[in-house]
Order: structure tokens, then C-alpha cells, then sequence
């Protein structure tokens, strides 16, 4: 580290400093919290050095890689051809924040690997399990389908429900699949056998929420199989849930509103009022923690529902940090709205920019970044702690359905109307992967947590599974 001259502000002295080649520089986390005080720092300082002062100020034991940006913009060369090329003033402390990356690369996925046949409606919702190794898929045919990932052939057809299955989502735990149909029927299914589960169960997973066109949400407990909590007051149909890590659920719905509940006795908290029209999605900043519970990209197993639970929640306390949980909201106003709804009612950001409704947002695995899919045929990109706008992806030819982040959260997957799925580079901004192959709109994609492979479905009934 003998080339980075790290000078405390009161501590300048000498020529150096004054004659301008060195720059008075603050390392701040993404939330803004500065890292020590201060530095002077020569311009000919890049991404390695500032990544070898963060991992020392940090005193971390093993050297973590870091990204960094200058108002929004990634620094990837040395500071004073950023300040040149920026026309950016030394006279004040410039600001540079970094970002943690994660340790582990997940390859872009670039072939389709099988096209599996079974279901004889379109496929309208893709769901990996918690730790990659099972899909479960649901179609307009009135099945849910489970899928042998190592074969590559359809394992379960789960029947039950007697009109499309919507919704599918399995518990952190892995331990079972629930799914909802338009009928208002709710099921619950043994992924080992591909059975409803019909004696009571004792599961360290035990509530789940659902939402419904009849306006309410309700908490379920699995256990005693029935309904413990109606969460009662929108005045149109929900249409989005989340249960959120620090045991919130939140509900959106066609009457514009968000609400916030507690779930002990599920009273209302909060409501969230900004959206001109009906909110079609919501997004966790913790989401991704949240689904995959215990399970990460090294595979790790577990002998025990304690350990589970242990391994679990310190994921989600590392990933969230001292930060509140935060809530994204888009509506077929075209808008987004970003929210902490634990420290206010009000709006922390509105993000404009969509042309028409949007359909699907989602925060990366690491919470930094905020993908939003569109009608208008794009995919965009926002800073997931501020709300600034990034980037626009386009390339589709036609709206885009639904959006899946790889684990380490340097890709996203956009699924389309226009038939393909598309992998953009978060880093360039760039497409990295067309993937055509399907004979319709693309409904549903996943990307499998343990980052190997993606599932997509959609109006030609086949499900697609893709590889690197």
C-alpha cells in the first residue's frame, strides 16, 4: 500500500497536497455513514487501492471485494481521469461510496439445456426452491408440476385445483409448496412425493399469507390448516403480498393503496398513499434473503430445523444490516414508489420514467440495486437505497412480464411478450445474453439460487430450462 497516501485532513502539510495532485476524498457506505474521516488521496488512485483502504478501515480478516461510485457513476479508473473527463470541482470533498460485491461470480446463462413437455395450458408461474435443487411450476391446465433438475424430466403432476393455478411459493425451509388458484383454493403440497399433505403437519415454517380478488389477505397456519388472521380493509382486490423479516406484511391493491399489518393480531400499522392507480407489485429490499431462509450458493445442507432457523436469521441480519427494511411499489401509473415503512407513511423516492404500467420490481439479492419491468417494452435499473434512476435495458420487442436476479446480483432476467428471455449486465449496462427459443410470451422466470440455472414458461406451454 505504499503508493496510497492517506493523510488525515488536519494532518496535511507539505507542498504535495497544496499543489492539487492529491484529492480530499470521504468514503461513505450506500445508506450515506462515512467510513473514518476524511482523506487525501493522489489522483492516480483506483478501484484496487480504494478496495485495499475500505478492507483495512474495515479491519477485515479476509480482503472483500468492493465497487465504487462517484454520484451514482462506478468508478473503474484511476480518480483523476474520472475528475477530468466529470469536469468535477477538487475544491470539495468529493464523496465516494462503496458498494460490498459479492465474493462468488455466477456465469451469465447462455443455452437451453431441455424443453420439457407435460402441461397442456400455459405455464404461469416458474419457482425454484430455496436451495436450487427443485422447480415447481403452475399452469392455466389447473396442475401444479414438479420437475427432476438432474434428468431434466417432469417428476409430480400435483392435481387438485380446479381452475388456474396463479400462484406458487414454497417455505424457506423447502419443506413444502404452496399454491393458490383463481378459484380461491389454496393447497398445500409434499414436494418428496408430490401429495397434498392431508394430517396435520408440525413444520418449523408454519404461516403463510395469501391475497385474493375479494379484497383481503389471510394468515394460514399449516399446522392447524386453517386461517388464524383476516387482514380486512382494502376496499378492491389485493394484488400483491409480502411478508416481510421483521414481521410485516404488506398488501397492495386495485384501490391504490399499500397497507401495512402486524402480525401478531394482524392489526393495520400504516397506510401507504402516492399511487394514482392500481398497484400491481411490490418488492422487499430483505426478498431474496427471505425465500431462500437458510439456503446460499455453496449448497450447504443442514442436519436440524434449529440450525436452519439459526443460519437463517443470521443471513438476514447480515444482509440487512442497521438499515430499515425497505419497500418498492409499482403501478399501472406508470410510476414507482420506494417507501421505509417502518420509519414513515410517506414516500422516500417516486421513480418516474416508465412510459406505461408496470408489471414486476425486484430488489437484488444484495439490496443495492431495484429492477422494474415494464409494458413499455423496457427493463430499468435503480439505485435500491436512494431510488435514482441508473439505467434503461432495452431490446425487448414487446411488454416484459417478469424479472429474476442471479444470486450475486451482477445479472438480471427479463422475460417478454416479444417470445425471449434476455440476460443485462448490471455493471455495463449492457445485454450479455439473448436467449429466443419459446413459441410464445414468456409468462414466468426464475433464476435458480444456487445460480446454475434458469427455468422460464410461458403461453407454449413448455417449460425451458437454461444452462451456462
Amino acid at each position: 500500500m505504499a503508493d496510497v497516501k492517506m493523510m488525515e485532513a488536519g494532518e496535511m502539510q507539505g507542498s504535495e497536497t497544496s499543489s492539487g495532485n492529491n484529492v480530499m476524498c470521504l468514503l461513505t457506505d450506500p445508506e450515506g455513514e462515512p467510513l473514518g474521516s476524511s482523506l487525501y488521496l493522489p489522483q492516480n488512485v483506483g478501484p484496487p487501492q480504494l478496495q485495499e483502504i475500505v478492507n483495512k478501515l474495515l479491519s477485515n480478516e479476509e480482503r472483500l471485494p468492493y465497487a465504487f461510485y462517484i454520484s451514482d457513476q462506478e468508478l473503474v479508473g484511476q480518480l483523476g481521469a474520472y475528475l477530468q473527463k466529470n469536469k468535477v470541482s477538487v475544491e470539495k470533498v468529493l464523496r465516494i461510496v462503496y458498494q460490498p460485491q459479492a465474493i462468488f461470480r455466477i456465469r451469465p446463462v447462455n443455452r437451453c439445456s431441455a424443453t420439457i413437455a407435460g402441461h397442456t395450458e400455459a405455464v404461469l408461474s416458474v419457482v425454484f426452491s430455496p436451495d436450487g435443487r427443485s422447480l415447481a411450476s403452475g399452469s392455466g391446465d389447473t396442475t401444479v408440476r414438479l420437475w427432476d433438475l438432474n434428468t431434466q424430466t417432469p417428476l409430480f403432476t400435483c392435481s387438485g385445483h380446479k381452475n388456474w393455478v396463479l400462484s406458487i411459493a414454497w417455505s424457506p425451509d423447502g419443506k413444502y409448496l404452496i399454491s393458490g388458484s383463481k378459484a380461491g383454493e389454496l393447497i398445500i403440497w409434499d414436494p418428496q412425493t408430490g401429495r397434498q399433505f392431508g394430517s396435520p403437519l408440525t413444520a418449523p415454517c408454519r404461516r403463510f399469507v395469501s391475497s385474493s380478488k375479494d379484497g383481503d389477505a389471510r394468515v394460514w397456519d399449516v399446522s392447524l390448516r386453517k386461517c388464524v388472521m383476516s387482514l380486512t380493509g382494502h376496499t378492491l382486490a389485493v394484488t400483491c403480498v409480502k411478508w416481510g423479516g421483521d414481521g410485516m406484511i404488506y398488501t397492495s391493491s386495485q384501490d391504490c393503496t399499500i397497507k401495512v399489518w402486524e402480525t401478531t393480531q394482524g392489526k393495520l400499522i400504516r397506510e401507504l398513499k402516492g399511487h394514482g392507480h392500481w398497484v400491481n407489485s411490490l418488492a422487499l429490499s430483505t426478498e431474496y434473503t427471505l425465500r431462500t431462509g437458510p439456503f446460499d450458493h455453496t449448497g450447504k445442507t443442514y442436519s436440524s430445523p434449529e440450525e436452519m432457523k439459526a443460519a437463517a436469521l443470521e443471513r438476514y441480519d447480515k444482509m440487512k444490516g442497521n438499515a430499515p427494511e425497505r419497500l418498492v411499489s409499482g403501478s399501472d401509473d406508470f410510476t414507482m414508489i420506494l417507501w421505509e415503512p417502518s420509519v414513515s407513511k410517506h414516500p422516500k423516492a417516486r421513480l418516474t420514467g416508465h412510459q406505461q404500467l408496470v408489471n414486476h420490481v425486484y430488489f437484488s439479492p444484495d439490496g443495492q440495486w431495484l429492477a422494474s419491468a415494464s409494458f413499455d417494452k423496457s427493463v430499468k435499473l435503480w439505485n435500491g437505497i436512494t431510488g435514482k434512476f441508473v439505467a434503461s435495458f432495452r431490446g425487448h420487442v414487446g411488454p416484459v412480464y417478469q424479472i429474476s436476479w442471479s444470486a450475486d446480483s451482477r445479472l438480471l432476467l427479463s422475460g417478454s411478450k416479444d417470445s425471449t428471455l434476455k440476460v443485462w449486465d448490471i455493471r455495463t449496462h449492457r445485454l450479455k445474453q439473448d436467449l429466443p427459443g419459446h413459441a410464445d410470451e414468456v409468462f414466468a422466470v426464475d433464476w435458480s439460487p444456487d445460480g446454475e440455472k434458469v427455468a422460464s414458461g410461458g403461453k407454449d406451454r413448455v417449460l425451458k430450462l437454461w444452462m451456462n
